[in-house]
């Protein structure tokens, strides 16, 4: 069968945005950062929070997440670096891909923990105003799977099929199923589903991200069950690696969600250190931000108390 319409790959894996050449992978990874926590922002601000908190933290939880992420997939794919005629060095080119996103949140985490024990705030209210965002960059991200023609699925003459030209890697020729493509779109939904449940059921003390995490979880099962590039420690039991991860972190959350849920209902409001006291407020505070000049927002020896998360 002939085909009407396919999705090409780009010749290279560059870009030049400002003339000067830009690894398309990296620049999706950058994106996705800056969408992140610009809703990120926005949803801490309105639980509460002050504006750039999100960002200080992202300090942190950025950095841990990119070692994560990469640590990850070295170790599932260590036969591409540490292999007879591999070049050890290639394992620390993050720019060419490779990327574990179970490895990526489980660092991204400890850094975001970092962060927000230094700032004196609960790291799930964090977590849940994050989610969404986390979601879209993911969604963003997969794009720059496209710039390096690689996460592809079976081969396939449908329409949408994503054209591979290269033949380094392993890779073949042909039109397979665009596996990014997918992922991509359904991260979107993610971060819309979390959004829309967050308002509806007023999600707190961590659910929000748990519900990402299910859900996110939910949709990589099948679709890395459609990929057929190549991976280490590969069909355990039958299934890939990712697959079996995914089953296990998705019954985790679900887990989570409902112990959560049962434990502590409601969702917490957010103070931020220095904001005044619900039931003292700052009268020259109208905005909902702490006067500097309002010792009843500060300890006997004059430092901001540690942050608060109360059930509402």
């Amino acid at each position: 069968m002939e085909l009407l319409a396919f999705i090409p790959s780009p010749a290279k894996g560059e870009i030049d945005p400002f003339g000067i050449p830009l690894r398309g992978y990296a620049f999706c990874i950058i994106i996705g950062v800056f969408v992140a926590v610009w809703l990120g922002g926005r949803r801490w601000i309105a639980r509460g929070g002050r504006a750039g908190t999100v960002a200080d933290i992202a300090v942190w939880a950025v950095p841990f997440g990119l070692v994560g992420g990469r640590l990850y997939h070295v170790i599932t794919d260590y036969e591409l670096y540490f292999s007879e005629g591999r070049n050890p060095v290639d394992a620390l080119k993050i720019w060419e891909g490779g990327l574990g996103i179970w490895g990526a949140i489980a660092l991204g985490a400890l850094g975001a923990w970092i962060g927000c024990r230094r700032r004196g705030i609960p790291l799930p209210a964090y977590a849940d105003a994050v989610a969404p965002g986390i979601a879209f960059a993911q969604a963003i991200g997969r794009w720059g799977n496209w710039f390096n023609q690689e996460l592809y699925g079976r081969a396939t003459d449908l329409p949408w099929a994503l054209e591979i030209t290269r033949v380094d890697g392993g890779r073949v020729p042909g039109t397979y199923h665009p596996t990014f493509l997918y992922e991509s779109l359904w991260c979107v939904g993610v971060a819309v589903l979390v959004i829309w449940a967050d308002r509806r059921f007023k999600l707190g003390h961590g659910r929000a991200f748990a519900l990402y995490v299910a859900a996110y979880c939910a949709g990589r099962g099948w679709i890395e069950y459609m990929r057929v590039d190549d991976v280490q420690m590969d069909d355990v039991l039958g299934l890939r690696l990712n697959v079996w991860t995914s089953i296990l972190v998705f019954l985790l959350a679900v887990a989570y969600m409902v112990v959560s849920a049962k434990l502590r209902p409601g969702r917490e409001e957010i103070v931020e250190p220095g904001d005044p006291d619900d039931d003292e407020p700052s009268s020259s505070a109208s905005d909902g931000e702490a006067s500097d000049d309002n010792p009843s927002d500060k300890g006997s020896d004059g430092a901001a108390g540690p942050g608060i998360a109360k059930k509402v």
